[in-house]
């Protein structure tokens, strides 16, 4: 096996009874670092030093990651500008923390819907984007065919 000292060198290729010796002699332990090649490769090292260190250095990355959420606004396809204007504080209070928001229209009885005008969904979002403007941009958009229309604003960077 491949031999690698506590220090980084390369101590050469030696049977494993003399690596564990010699790990044995310097008071750390002998780690398989790779098992996959020809030839295995070990390290002589403190194993519980190394899994700590790991340990550590995953906490830091976990703390320092910002996780985005996904908020849900419903909306009604004739809504009020004053009411609009209500639910588009909580788009922007929700962007201004750096999370998605995902504006949902709330239909009820699509026949009255489709009475009223076919466009009254895109035109709603149309407002809401026009609305929104440089706060956050355009995401994704809902598939005609699905039940329940909806749009995603991200947050602009």
């Amino acid at each position: 096996m491949q031999v690698i000292s506590s220090t980084g060198q390369n101590l050469g290729i030696m049977p494993t009874s003399q690596a564990l010796q010699k790990a044995l002699d310097e008071g750390f332990d002998l780690v398989e670092m790779n098992a996959n090649g020809d030839v295995p490769i070990v390290k002589i090292m403190d194993y519980g030093k190394f899994k700590y260190e790991q340990k550590k250095r995953a906490s830091e990355a976990k703390k320092n990651q910002k996780v985005i959420e996904v908020k849900e606004v419903w909306v009604k396809p004739f809504i009020e500008e004053n009411d609009l204007n209500i639910k588009l504080r909580k788009v922007f209070e929700f962007l201004g923390e750096g999370n998605k928001v995902k504006i949902s229209v709330m239909t009820r009885g699509s026949k009255k819907v489709l009475a009223r005008g076919k466009d009254a969904i895109p035109d709603l979002f149309a407002r809401i984007l026009e609305l929104v403007g440089d706060k956050g941009t355009l995401e994704t958009k809902s598939k005609p065919d699905e039940r329940t229309k909806s749009i995603l604003i991200a947050p602009t960077k």
